[in-house]
């Protein structure tokens, strides 16, 4: 689906990937974004650090990291020792560094403070949204916005499902890949209601609305299915 602004942005919806019932299951069956199953790990996607979008992205991450608690963090000294959380990587890059083959900011199984994203949990304990302490790439996942600029100088902007290209050469060694898992379509909601905080982040209020009174005005048999529901016809329909 698109549309097209006074000043010739152009935006465009995967109507495909929205309209699914797609939903995160960390801890909930998730095997990770290894070369092989490591569904006990439970790592998600934060088995290779997070790399930060720009300044701003970074100072803000750097900002919450220094609200954690040592009950909150079990890296806590840890990053203390190796001179904080963040640093810059081979090719000069800034991440979050990586211990033990996950990121310095996950939360191990037996960690009293709980498994997962530190920053994650943390931010709910503090009734705040996740993705305003998490990295960028971290809270997007599995959204992408892509912008492009066409001969005419003019602008578009494409959201979509992250799929395994997105992330180079070695998305295609992943094990397992979420939106490709016909488990993870199991969610009560549909993506651009589930991630409706996360979308109206990236592409604002005014595309947002755009999008679900589109939807709301149209039969969804409409649509195309996710190729997932489609290969697997035993997923719930709505």
């Amino acid at each position: 689906m698109s549309f097209t602004e006074p000043d010739g942005t152009v935006w465009m919806f995967d109507a495909t990937f929205l309209l699914s019932d797609w939903t995160c299951i960390y801890g909930r069956g998730c095997q990770g974004v290894s070369e092989y199953d490591a569904t006990e790990l439970e790592q998600g996607c934060c088995s290779h650090g997070a790399h930060f979008a720009d300044g701003p992205d970074r100072k803000r991450v750097r900002k919450h990291i220094e609200r954690l608690r040592a009950d909150q963090w079990q890296n806590k000294d840890l990053a203390a020792s190796l001179d904080g959380a963040i640093s810059k990587n081979a090719d000069g890059d800034w991440m979050t560094r990586t211990v033990d083959s996950g990121c310095v900011m996950l939360n191990r199984p037996g960690f009293e403070g709980g498994t997962g994203c530190a920053l994650h949990s943390a931010a709910l304990e503090a009734g705040e949204r996740p993705l305003d302490w998490k990295p960028d790439v971290c809270w997007q996942l599995p959204l992408r916005l892509e912008t492009k600029v066409d001969e005419n100088e003019r602008t578009m902007f494409v959201l979509r499902e992250w799929e395994r290209r997105d992330w180079g050469e070695g998305g295609q060694e992943f094990h397992w890949w979420c939106t490709e898992a016909p488990e993870a379509f199991s969610g009560h909601r549909r993506v651009f209601e589930e991630l409706s905080d996360e979308i109206i982040e990236m592409v604002g209020q005014g595309p947002y609305d755009w999008f679900v009174a589109n939807i709301a005005s149209r039969p969804v048999e409409r649509f195309a299915p996710h190729p997932t529901m489609v290969a697997n016809p035993s997923i719930r329909k709505r």
